[in-house]
């Protein structure tokens, strides 16, 4: 299968393409990147600038249609800190969900810390050395310290080469005063940091990051080494990162693109990245920097794999491709499986028993099956509400093997799971034709009391049994523990069934 990882980064915006060949491997087939420079502007005003959020939107929504081309299964994305400090970075991942249909993690730094060094663990033979790996971003810096078994220390620090260029307020040479001062804050910022990761230990220290992966290259091009693909895995010395760095800060920005391994895109602030590696190293007290070409969103296709390996397996062997695609976006959003496969069953008895009184078809019943699968993805996003972010995020997750009218029809399952019952008021509801209104509203009144006897999430109720007289239907329910609560949740939210069988609903004790 194919899986794709998006980094909403600071400075960049990455997508990677990878096909899984085991629980522990992959192959990548296609790398693209695009310097968005989200973060410019962003830690010195808060807010992501017009200009940067429109490109950020337009960016990832080529790299889903790019993604799509691929047959991606899964596209795992996360965000880091320019959005999380930004004032309207909640809004940029509400427009995600609703223009795209991807729903991005906001990771901590330390989180970014751990999936980095996830990623340099594949990339680099630590053998049985302890290494500290030192990622800058555009708005923050991680520091992560552990083996080829386990991370032993990770923190986060708020520096970052758009953030260092926020605080200096310009792009040119820099001052003898100005670079003194910069120091001093690197220094002030880092120092308790550097001293608990030297705390717990390395023998190297290992650099990624485009900022990183651009002076090594440079430092290494000066000294007439040949960069034939990668520089992953090449050391360079301390002195001459110093050098690099030296000349950089005393260049134009378009003076700085003159320098060998050093892009146009990135003369804005590399001079500030030099000088924050730098320091990094003299904190670190080491002489030799190891580069590596791993990254954010290599550690985030990896983490998936480990978390989903087996998972993903069984799926391969799911019956069918609309099966898999409920699945595959279930484990998108981290919904529990296992309970709405609970839920899932109560449906299908219910499903069954009134299939006299409902009159809906087969095609109907696997519908209803998928949604028991998908009805809570958009807890995901946010619980309050989430019935609604569902419906968003079933109508823009790319299910594959259903038509328009059948995702429309799983999206307003999940909508009218809880709260409100279907009415001809609500849009996404009334755009329905007559024939698939009468199916979002016979399912759905028997999705709101499957949900409802699972409300413990205790999988307590085994079994229902319907008992239709002339004008009531009575659900006996069976099964061990104290069912009470799941029967006052079902009796409840028994009024949209109601209205569909036109018979008063109770929900009994078997």
């Amino acid at each position: 299968m194919n899986l794709a990882a998006i980094d909403i980064g600071t400075n960049s915006i990455h997508m990677i393409i990878v096909k899984v060949t085991s629980k522990h491997t992959f192959e990548v087939l296609v790398q693209e990147k695009e310097m968005v420079k989200l973060g410019v502007g962003v830690f010195a005003n808060k807010m992501l600038s017009q200009k940067a959020f429109n490109n950020g939107i337009e960016t990832i929504k080529r790299y889903v249609q790019l993604a799509d081309e691929y047959g991606v299964e899964d596209i795992i994305t996360a965000a880091t800190s320019a959005t999380r400090e930004a004032k309207n970075g909640r809004e940029f991942l509400d427009r995600l969900i609703e223009e795209v249909g991807l729903s991005p993690q906001m990771i901590s730094g330390k989180e970014e810390s751990r999936l980095i060094f996830l990623a340099v663990r594949k990339a680099i033979d630590l053998g049985k050395d302890k290494a500290m790996v030192i990622d800058i971003g555009g708005g923050s810096t991680e520091a992560v310290v552990g083996n080829k078994e386990k991370v032993l220390f990770k923190s986060s620090m708020k520096l970052g080469v758009l953030r260092l260029l926020d605080r200096v307020g310009h792009q040119g040479p820099l001052s003898a005063e100005e670079r003194d001062s910069l120091q001093g804050h690197i220094r002030e910022t880092a120092a308790n940091i550097m001293a608990e990761a030297k705390a717990a230990g390395f023998s190297k220290v290992i650099g990624t990051s485009g900022s990183i992966r651009a002076l090594g290259e440079a430092a290494l091009q000066m000294n007439g080494k040949n960069i034939i693909n990668s520089v992953n895995a090449e050391r360079v010395k301390l002195k001459d990162l110093e050098k690099i760095t030296g000349q950089l800060l005393e260049l134009t920005p378009e003076k700085r693109s003159e320098v060998k391994g050093i892009s146009e895109n990135r003369v804005d602030a590399i001079h500030l990245g030099g000088l924050l590696i730098t320091e990094l190293l003299q904190l670190a007290e080491v002489k030799e920097l190891t580069l590596s070409d791993a990254s954010l969103r290599e550690g985030l296709i990896i983490d998936y794999i480990e978390k989903n390996g087996q998972k993903l397996i069984n799926l391969v062997e799911g019956k069918n491709v609309r099966e898999r695609s409920s699945l595959l976006l279930a484990m998108r959003y981290d919904t529990d499986l296992e309970e709405n496969k609970q839920v899932a069953r109560l449906a299908l008895q219910l499903f069954d028993q009134l299939k006299d009184l409902h009159r809906l078809d087969e095609q109907a019943r696997d519908l209803l099956y998928q949604s028991c699968l998908i009805y809570d993805v958009g807890t995901y996003v946010n619980f309050q509400d989430y019935h609604k972010h569902s419906k968003y995020l079933i109508m823009q997750g790319g299910l594959r093997g259903f038509n328009n009218s059948e995702i429309l029809i799983l999206a307003n399952l999940a909508r009218y799971h809880r709260k409100s019952g279907p009415k001809k008021k609500h849009k996404a509801f009334k755009i329905l034709d007559k024939k698939n209104r009468r199916i979002v509203k016979g399912l759905s009144g028997i999705l709101r009391i499957a949900v409802a006897l699972d409300k413990t999430k205790n999988q307590w109720v085994e079994n229902v049994y319907c008992i239709p007289e002339n004008d009531k239907l009575i659900i006996r329910i069976f099964g061990e523990g104290n069912m009470d609560l799941e029967i006052w949740e079902a009796q409840r939210f028994s009024d949209t069934l109601a209205k569909y069988l036109k018979k008063e609903v109770e929900v009994v004790k078997g």
